[in-house]
């Protein structure tokens, strides 16, 4: 399992960035939200999901990580240098921290699940969970928790009631600036 830290300090294709994270407790949502901007980078990064291929990394572009106190997943919008949203991304994690220098992580439990701006989700990495299964690089009770959890994010996904797809745009239509992002009760406008 690895842990994953919110400002990305070792991500050598990143050689210049802004990281911000601020703890919010309202009607709406409880716990720490970051905003990671790309300034300057080596090269940028695209990714295939299904028949789409798109960047995801690249000057200008903004990531507004939401990190819900007491769930096992955290959210990812990636914005791009024009504040269109790109896709979301939800790792599925068995914990969520804090560092003594107030830099939020998580320990990741491989699934992820990619939501496209049209739509279309993707579950990602079940064969990554088998084989740490495998391994005994996890427990059983990990390996259910991360299906479960899945389980749990496709279904409100399906549903429409995962709040973080209306409150990151919310939040991007505010200015993208941690400091002036409102949480009101619904969704994350007020």
């Amino acid at each position: 399992m690895k842990r994953k830290f919110g400002d990305r300090a070792n991500w050598r294709r990143v050689t210049q960035r802004q990281f911000a994270s601020r703890y919010v407790k309202s009607a709406s949502f409880t716990g720490y939200i970051t905003l990671y901007t790309i300034q300057t980078l080596r090269e940028p990064l695209w990714k295939t999901y299904g028949r789409h291929t798109f960047r995801i990394a690249d000057k200008g572009y903004s990531w507004l990580q939401y990190y819900p106190a007491g769930e096992h997943f955290i959210v990812t919008a990636m914005f791009d240098d024009k504040h269109e949203i790109v896709e979301w991304y939800i790792d599925v994690c068995k914990n969520q921290g804090v560092t003594d220098q107030g830099v939020p992580w998580f320990d990741d439990l491989y699934l992820d699940i990619v939501v496209l701006k049209n739509g279309e989700v993707f579950l990602l990495d079940q064969d990554e969970l088998d084989d740490a299964l495998a391994r005994r690089l996890i427990t059983p009770r990990d390996y259910e928790l991360a299906s479960q959890t899945a389980r749990d994010v496709l279904r409100a996904i399906d549903s429409h009631s995962f709040p973080y797809f209306l409150m990151s745009l919310a939040h991007r239509d505010q200015g993208m600036e941690l400091s002036e992002l409102k949480f009101g009760l619904h969704g994350g406008s007020a």
